[in-house]
């Protein structure tokens, strides 16, 4: 079946549309190169490392180096202006029918599951034991971006650019009394925790542990299959 788009939505500059990727999963990004706030090359790479939506670089700028600097840091193509609108779609389509293919091959996990903690990311709700547990709306996001990025370290700065956003206020403490909060509701012992560790002198790491028997596969396994 022909690739089809079905909504479409627009960042006007490129911190606003590193918050949208946190929390959607668009299909395909078209990115142009020169943004009011960031160079868009380098604004890919940094997207890169939490996230494999496809990415075309739509710019005038269209020297050899520029395309292979684009390419080079994460994008999936390249298309300079002036151009045609009809080939801009019929690129889009061609990728959106590859990455089709690619997430029928490599299915995305809706569901993670560590110990005695479950997250379900499509109804947004996370459960201790089998119980729905309340989380604060930071806390949520906070949570489900450490778990899909099992065994990886944050410092707390990194953690509030990518909760709280690029542009919002920092506070110290707004990530250490989150995580504790998060410790108290999902650690079996919030004292010793086992799932949000420190890493003293850097920062947070979240440890996804073997699944306990619930039915879940252990998540390290299935984030691997993103």
């Amino acid at each position: 079946m022909p690739a089809t788009v079905d909504t479409t939505s627009t960042a006007e500059a490129g911190r606003h549309a590193v918050d949208f990727l946190k929390w959607e999963s668009p299909d395909l990004l078209i990115l142009d190169v020169v943004l009011p706030d960031v160079n868009g090359v380098e604004l890919c790479r940094a997207i890169r490392r939490y996230s494999d939506v496809p990415v075309l670089f739509l710019s005038w700028k269209g020297t050899p180096d520029d395309i292979i600097a684009g390419l080079d840091k994460g994008g999936d193509d390249y298309v300079t202006k002036p151009f045609d609108p009809m080939v801009l779609v019929a690129r889009v389509k061609a990728r959106l029918r590859r990455a089709k293919v690619e997430r029928e091959e490599t299915p995305r996990p809706h569901t993670l599951c560590f110990g005695n903690v479950e997250i379900d990311f499509r109804s947004y709700t996370v459960r201790v034991d089998g119980r729905p547990v309340e989380l604060f709306t930071k806390e949520r996001q906070l949570l489900f971006f450490l778990a899909r990025h099992p065994d990886q370290v944050f410092s707390p700065t990194q953690l509030h650019h990518h909760v709280w956003g690029w542009d919002a206020p920092s506070d110290e403490r707004t990530v250490p009394v989150h995580i504790s909060n998060l410790r108290k509701k999902i650690e079996p012992d919030p004292s010793r925790p086992i799932y949000i560790r420190t890493v003293r002198g850097f920062g947070y790491r979240f440890s996804p542990r073997e699944d306990n028997g619930t039915g879940c596969e252990n998540p390290a396994t299935k984030l691997k299959q993103k």
